[in-house]
């Protein structure tokens, strides 16, 4: 795939910063057309991360890069239930 998330970022944030030009200020309808696009991308991401986890998918379209686990597994919070005090409980 040719462009990646990152790539749509970037170019979504450069024209963030059109919008806020004061000496040529954008159009509202070029705004509202910017708006739209951006929420396609965000549908379209939430869409495949959807797809992933549905389909226990090892990989996807490329479109969101890959991120793999660190070594030993994931990191985070305890889940309930495995020896860990509940919150709010001395």
């Amino acid at each position: 795939m040719k462009n990646k998330i990152e790539d749509l970022r970037n170019h979504l944030f450069a024209t963030l910063e059109a919008l806020q030009d004061k000496g040529e200020p954008m159009p509202i309808d070029r705004a509202r057309a910017i708006a739209d696009v951006a929420k396609v991308i965000v549908d379209s991401a939430k869409a495949e991360t959807e797809f992933l986890r549905v389909t226990g998918a090892d990989a996807g379209t490329g479109f969101i890069p890959e991120q793999r686990a660190p070594a030993g597994g994931p990191r985070g919070l305890p889940s309930a239930g495995h020896g860990g005090r509940a919150i709010g409980r001395g």
